[in-house]
């Protein structure tokens, strides 16, 4: 069975201004989603299910279908405030969305096979991809989960600081724990993070986590169960948010594994506006190194 590829796209891009999902970055106009979407094709999967907001879903459709129609299977669905509340009353002041966990709850109607996971704005590179295919595949199982490990120093942008979950890695290469570092940049030859109580180094070749997981069909019943607990511990802080990593920390406590898959991948994102300029140029000397065609879908068909 092929493994579907569930991108995350319903964000706000509240500290990039404006819909970073569908703007292009690509030499023939193509989005960071065309991208993992090409690279998902090369390595085996077989449907890409979108996560997005029913106000832009028509102009989304209107940009990936025509190219992406006989290459691969799409799908979308809207993440909405109520859905899989079971009638929870929702506070008033609740505007935004639950957070990522709840997106990929969303999807679970359309998911009956192993699947990955991944955010529209972050560009992974064809490794994470060959890898995680591989691992879903051929080991993905209830309770035996993957995510992609980045090197912390290949994550880093140079026009502010990032949030990163630095990944505890045990001897057998299985997740241990995610810590989630909200301020960390690059001081001189180190690479530091801020909390309450100062600086800290973190080490260069740490792991992190960029949300690109791999799961079995089996994990959304436990992501709704979760969920209905958050809503009742939660619910009323509004900016509380139903993140990932929460899956992630049960499933380990809860007797699961999740194995950590290292990739020598360059990640890179757009976090900030000017990361734009940035990205841009990345990606266009990896079309100058025939990584990528000029134009990524212009006739091309894949089997």
């Amino acid at each position: 069975m092929q493994p579907t590829l569930l991108i995350l796209a319903a964000g706000m891009a509240s500290r990039y201004g404006s819909m970073k999902q569908i703007q292009s970055f690509g030499p023939g106009g193509e989005t960071i989603m065309d991208y993992s979407i090409y690279d998902a094709i090369r390595a085996g999967f077989g449907k890409v299910v979108f996560v997005i907001r029913k106000d832009f879903e028509e102009n989304f459709k209107k940009i990936f279908e025509p190219k992406l129609i006989g290459k691969i299977k799409t799908e979308y669905v809207d993440q909405d405030l109520n859905d899989f509340t079971n009638g929870f009353q929702i506070p008033v002041e609740r505007t935004k969305p639950w957070g990522t966990a709840h997106a990929v709850l969303c999807a679970k109607d359309l998911i009956k096979e192993p699947f990955a996971v991944i955010n529209a704005d972050d560009f992974y590179g064809r490794d994470a991809f060959e890898k995680a295919a591989k691992f879903l595949t051929t080991e993905a199982a209830p309770n035996k989960y993957c995510i992609i490990g980045y090197e912390l120093a290949k994550t880093l942008s140079q026009n502010g600081t990032v949030s990163r979950g630095v990944c505890e890695v045990n001897a057998q290469d299985e997740l241990v724990s995610i810590n989630e570092r909200t301020k960390i940049y690059r001081e001189k030859d180190k690479i530091i993070y801020e909390e309450s109580d100062g600086k800290h180094e973190v080490p260069e070749n740490s792991k992190v986590s960029m949300n690109f997981w791999g799961f079995d069909a089996a994990v959304f019943s436990f992501i709704e169960k979760l969920f209905h607990e958050f809503l009742k511990e939660k619910a009323n802080d509004p900016k509380a948010e139903f993140f990932i990593p929460i899956i992630g920390d049960a499933v380990i406590k809860t007797g699961g594994m999740i194995k950590v898959i290292s990739t020598s991948a360059q990640w890179f994102g757009v976090t900030y506006k000017e990361d734009a300029s940035t990205v841009k140029k990345d990606i266009q000397n990896l079309v100058d190194a025939e990584t990528y065609p000029p134009s990524l879908w212009n006739n091309l068909q894949f089997k």
